[in-house]
């Protein structure tokens, strides 16, 4: 099996210590078609596995070494490690990035980890199944490739990519790995930034309360390797919460408020110590940001402010959805900025935590979008529910996400239009999102179809300049146009007044490699593209009444051709080019 570049980045930017290990890289690995590892107890790690697999890309993928794209819905994966010498007296915590679908690990034959939800992370205490030197580690993972009402976002459940659906992954596609911890440690931070009062709050989650013992938090705030605050925080319970006024900045003067044109970002570190006795720390970050709306426009900063957007469906065609390094997911913010985009709203895909590290490096605006199912039943609504609080807790902290999509196009919800059940899952959605966190913005049903919104969004993929142009021309005629033949509210909501966005539009297809497929409209040659690309660019940023556009899309998937790049990530025209039409600058 060819040995494949390992994803060694510190896999949870937002919370980095400075000691852990990654389990990526060559597994023993199973196909279990026939179901009989449970009971031939392969947990054990006894069984001789007849693969091997390179973690964290899924069996689907070139870069596992397997590439089978088949239907293999249960699969295990075994590897041995062992606990550096000089974590000996702590804890040590197991951590996946993300398993589709479910999890089951064993470390030596000891159950210590079940997790459902493909696109979210786990931890787990292995502690107490540890033995001294070498240790057996065993996931077992199974899929529901066919299942449509499973959160799965693009992947197909047929055997071959088609239309809108592309490759499946079943099993660890995001790093594996350890880290040690004391007795008493930080489990997370979470930072609410408020730039009206110039402060930030900052809530220490520990791993249980104190008990008998001193604890105190120091927390150290700098921007530019400055000191900005320091102060001790008193822990009295598993919970504390500090609020910290940053006197050092305003609107006008320093400008260290966080936005794509100026990514100003704090660096906090957070020292725990009990009974006088450091015994965590953890570095992280924040950007002083706010998203909102105000009398019916979309303000960042307390500015109107003009999303530029470009749908990223976040594959790549030898990960599949595991980036091949750390350096492709920067590089395609970097190139998506080069063509005048100041965000990307990423297409039914929970991204690896590394892609919002860089966004907010960069200065890159990220709509979080839930991996929908495609059919409604009550355990979908169990599942979904149940993924998406994971999903809104990990990613809570990152300035560039700015607005939370739970649902697309009626995904999940086919019959929103008559059925009450599923106009209020689109409600409980939307308020579900509000209740975790009441910062950023929220879409109850990108594109159409919609209950109660922060933001009006429509998918639009008519090409003609001319109808586009009288379609946004007007209020009246952006809110009755129905493209799609769809309604923009159901189930008695109607427009109260909020920011409209055109959400989906474009999705020219342009051949320039070897890859076939389809598009929504077509182009022949370059000056062609560039042509229509205006064509449906230039009404929308011409119209009075659209705050923000998303273009589809930043590259071409699998068997759709209408990237701005192909899937290789090679642009299809300059790069400048098309930048003059998404900035509205003269051509």
């Amino acid at each position: 099996m060819t040995q494949t570049a390992l994803r060694t980045e510190y896999p949870r930017p937002q919370f980095v210590r400075a000691e852990w290990q990654h389990l990526n890289g060559t597994w023993e690995f199973e196909f279990d078609d026939e179901r009989v590892g449970d009971a031939a107890e392969w947990s054990s790690g006894n069984h001789a596995f007849s693969r091997q697999i390179q973690v964290p890309f899924t069996y689907q993928s070139k870069l596992s070494g397997i590439e089978d794209t088949g239907f293999h819905d249960l699969v295990w994966y075994k590897r041995s490690f062992t606990v550096p010498e000089e974590w000996a007296g702590q804890r040590v915590i197991l951590h996946f990035g993300a398993v589709d679908y479910q999890a089951t690990v064993w470390v030596n034959n000891r159950q210590v980890a079940y997790h459902e939800g493909g696109h979210t992370p786990f931890q787990t205490d292995i502690t107490l199944a540890l033995q001294a030197g070498e240790n057996s580690l065993v996931v077992r993972a199974e899929d529901f490739s066919r299942d449509v009402t499973l959160p799965r976002g693009k992947q197909y459940w047929k055997e071959d990519s088609a239309s809108i659906f592309y490759t499946r992954t079943t099993g660890i596609w995001q790093t594996v790995w350890l880290e040690p911890v004391s007795e008493y440690y930080i489990r997370k931070l979470k930072f609410k930034p408020d730039i009206d009062r110039n402060e930030i709050q900052i809530r220490t989650f520990l791993n249980q309360a104190p008990a008998g013992c001193k604890a105190e938090a120091r927390i150290e705030i700098r921007f530019k390797d400055e000191y900005r605050a320091v102060t001790t925080l008193s822990i009295d319970h598993a919970e504390e919460t500090r609020t910290i006024g940053l006197h050092d900045f305003n609107d006008h003067s320093l400008g260290r408020w966080w936005s794509p044109e100026h990514p100003n970002l704090y660096e906090v570190t957070v020292t725990l110590f009990v009974d006088d006795t450091q015994a965590d720390k953890a570095e992280s970050y924040f950007g002083m940001r706010k998203i909102a709306v105000e009398a019916g426009k979309l303000m960042l900063n307390n500015r109107i402010y003009f999303m530029r957007l470009v749908l990223d469906q976040g594959y790549f065609p030898e990960g599949i959805l595991t980036a091949p390094s750390d350096g492709d997911l920067k590089r395609d913010i970097e190139l998506a900025k080069q063509m005048g985009f100041n965000g990307a709203r990423k297409h039914q895909k929970i991204e690896d935590p590394r892609y919002l590290y860089w966004a907010d490096r960069l200065g890159y605006l990220v709509w979080g979008e839930m991996a929908n199912a495609y059919a409604y039943s009550e355990e979908y609504v169990r599942k979904v529910t149940a993924e998406w609080q994971e999903a809104v807790e990990r990613d809570y902290n990152h300035p560039s996400l700015v607005v939370w999509v739970p649902l697309n196009e009626s995904w999940g919800v086919p019959n929103i239009l008559i059925d009450k059940r599923q106009q209020r899952h689109a409600m409980a959605m939307y308020f579900l999102t509000k209740s975790l966190d009441d910062s950023r913005l929220v879409i109850s049903n990108d594109g159409w179809e919609q209950m109660t919104t922060d933001l009006v969004t429509i998918h639009d993929y008519e090409w003609r300049r001319e109808d586009l142009t009288e379609r946004y021309s007007t209020l009246e005629g952006t809110l009755i146009g129905k493209p799609h033949r769809r309604e923009l509210f159901v189930g008695g909501t109607a427009y109260a007044g909020q920011p409209v966005l055109v959400t989906e539009f474009g999705g020219i297809a342009y051949k320039k490699s070897d890859w076939e497929g389809w598009g929504y409209s077509g182009a022949d040659n370059d000056e062609d593209f560039l042509a229509k690309l205006a064509g449906v660019i230039e009404p929308l940023l011409q119209s009075p009444h659209v705050q923000g556009i998303c273009y589809t899309q930043l590259t071409d998937v699998e068997q759709e051709i209408n990237g701005l790049l192909t899937y290789d990530r090679v642009p299809k025209v300059p790069l400048e080019h098309i930048k003059q039409i998404v900035a509205g600058q003269p051509r």
